[in-house]
């Protein structure tokens, strides 16, 4: 009797001392809204302040390190106020222009930076696109038309280029939808590591070309078109009543951002549509989605560029962060519109929530042009026009929420 007893309370010490472990490495779960959302929070103190007094301007696009999740942003200050870098001659002591491309830790301190007109090779004009690659090459890329896809090294210097560029003194270069050679904007990829490919957006086709000879691969359009059947002719507009757009089957520009998932879905929005469509990664079209439907998309009337006093900017698919859980179950759309990121469910495409208001607070946005996630699940916003920030808002975990 006394060894069952024994047996008997060893083994229960075995049991609680088990169970006491495996809930010391239960990992708290995320907080999520009564639509079933996830909760962030912003910090408002990251990042820190850019030394040297360099001004920070707008952030068209960020990328994650995957080595370190360090954080990559460009700083593009093609738009920059005098009183933002020192006004004439330098008379003001409160900042100067600073490099436009910026490496920040965690904790959100400036580790490195570089990137400048004329002293950074080939260096783009019109900055719109920065993707740090498993290699540790970071690839930029702007919009202008002799800007390209460009590879780096961390410290800057330039190992290839992509090309692909019009003549430079072609005044009445006209493009099409089945030119594949050269073309104007090149400033919106990705990177596909798993087949080292390039897909570009350009024009109203996803383009494929191989990443280390920048050979033309394939290409489509709309509901997945091959190339030869995407009309050259101006898309019809349609009058806003507080509806959806009228339907389209082709892309319709600007087509702003291109991501791929771990199931190989490749993901195109169309702010000229309000429209998100899925394709396998050979361009048959699996399904579409729109996010913010009854707000004015791009292709609308009365709609204007980003600077447009008359007319504001129109379209809610500006930029897309897939979630780095296993099943990658949320989208997260970038809207410089309504200036929201708006939360979806991967599967359906159905929109859950949503985080943000127009605003100048920390939280807040006013045409946010960015969005990424790291590892950790920290998402990271970019913002232009007067805004002019990068954004850090963390997981709300539901056992430390209050």
């Amino acid at each position: 009797m006394r060894k069952a007893a024994s047996l008997l309370g060893l083994v229960s010490l075995v049991v609680v001392l088990t169970s006491l472990g495996l809930h010391s490495q239960a990992r708290p779960a995320q907080a999520v809204d009564e639509g079933g959302a996830p909760i962030f929070k912003v910090d408002p103190f990251w990042p820190k302040w850019l030394p040297n007094k360099w001004g920070m301007q707008q952030v068209t696009g960020i990328g994650i390190d995957p080595s370190n999740d360090h954080i990559w942003f460009l700083n593009r200050a093609a738009a920059a106020n005098p009183d933002e870098t020192g006004g004439a001659n330098g008379r003001l002591d409160c900042c100067i222009q600073g490099p436009e491309l910026i490496e920040l830790d965690q904790e959100g301190n400036v580790v490195h930076a570089w990137g400048e007109k004329g002293k950074t090779e080939k260096w783009p004009t019109a900055l719109q696109t920065v993707i740090v690659d498993s290699k540790g090459f970071v690839w930029v890329a702007g919009t202008g038309a002799q800007d390209s896809i460009l590879k780096y090294t961390k410290d800057g210097k330039l190992v290839w280029d992509f090309g692909h560029r019009p003549p430079a003194d072609a005044k009445d270069f006209k493009e099409n939808n089945q030119m594949t050679d050269a073309f104007v904007s090149k400033g919106r990829f990705q990177l596909d590591e798993q087949t080292n490919e390039i897909y570009i957006i350009n024009q109203r086709r996803v383009l494929v070309y191989d990443m280390n000879t920048g050979a033309f691969k394939r290409g489509w359009g709309g509901h997945g078109m091959a190339l030869s059947e995407i009309t050259n002719d101006p898309l019809p507009k349609y009058k806003w009543t507080g509806g959806p757009p009228t339907e389209e089957k082709n892309l319709v520009p600007d087509l702003h951002f291109v991501e791929i998932s771990k199931d190989r879905k490749v993901y195109v929005g169309e702010r000229g549509q309000n429209r998100i469509e899925v394709f396998t990664t050979d361009g048959k079209f699996l399904q579409e989605f729109y996010v913010s439907p009854n707000t004015p998309s791009q292709r609308a009337e009365d709609c204007g560029g980003l600077y447009s006093k008359d007319f504001p900017p129109c379209g809610t698919t500006y930029k897309l962060a897939i979630s780095r859980d296993a099943q990658q179950k949320y989208l997260y759309v970038a809207d410089g519109t309504n200036d929201k990121v708006w939360i979806l469910d991967r599967a359906s495409g159905k929109t859950i929530g949503s985080f943000g208001r127009n605003g100048t607070y920390a939280g807040q946005f006013h045409w946010i042009n960015a969005i990424v996630m790291d590892s950790k699940g920290n998402i990271y916003t970019g913002e232009v026009e007067e805004n002019k920030r990068i954004q850090k808002f963390v997981p709300v975990m539901a056992n430390v929420r209050k």
